[in-house]
């Protein structure tokens, strides 16, 4: 996904994850809600113009009014269960009956299209797409990556992924952004010293 700062710097960012692109939608307390855009169904389908489930879901996507405030609380809840993760600290048992509960619902319906190509069963709902973000969280959370969800080493960003690389040693969000002012810092102290 590309993603625009408040600084305006367009960079690349690879979560790794289904549910971890979800959290760029905003989050709890006052630093991520400053970006919050699930406050309407348009914020949502946005999301998933950009998220990295192939195209054309949103053009049949049912988004009832409720649909914005359901994602915001299984977002929030993925927000706090992906940094536990992160940090090796147990789950609090609110925020796993919120994903545990979204999961639970039948998922999106996937289908192959006469040309080869991926095509959306009928009667995509939101509902549908929830479970689909939580049960991708689920499949995460216990996968073989679940030792590889990182939050950024910059001391100013945020950001949470997982590292899919081989080495298993990605530092940052993106080394376009983080990575390389983190290299140019290391850069100036040293030519200082």
């Amino acid at each position: 996904m590309t993603l625009v700062p408040r600084d305006g710097q367009r960079f690349r960012f690879d979560a790794g994850a289904l549910c971890l692109e979800l959290l760029l939608t905003g989050g709890p307390g006052p630093v991520a809600s400053r970006y919050e855009s699930l406050d309407h169904p348009d914020g949502l389908l946005a999301w998933v113009r950009e998220c990295r489930l192939p195209a054309g879901l949103d053009a049949d996507l049912v988004v009832a009014d409720d649909a914005p405030a359901r994602f915001r609380a299984v977002r929030d809840a993925l927000w706090r269960l992906a940094l536990a993760r992160a940090e090796r600290a147990p789950y609090a048992p609110a925020d796993l009956a919120v994903l545990n509960e979204a999961a639970a619902a039948p998922p999106l319906v996937t289908l192959l299209a006469p040309d080869g190509t991926r095509a959306w069963g009928a009667g995509a709902t939101a509902t549908a797409l929830l479970a689909t973000v939580a049960r991708d969280a689920v499949d995460l959370f216990t996968g073989p990556h679940a030792d590889r969800v990182r939050v950024c080493a910059a001391d100013d960003c945020a950001l949470l992924f997982v590292d899919t690389s081989r080495p298993g040693a990605r530092r940052w969000c993106s080394m376009t952004r983080c990575g390389n002012r983190h290299k140019a810092r290391a850069h100036r102290a040293r030519a200082t010293s």
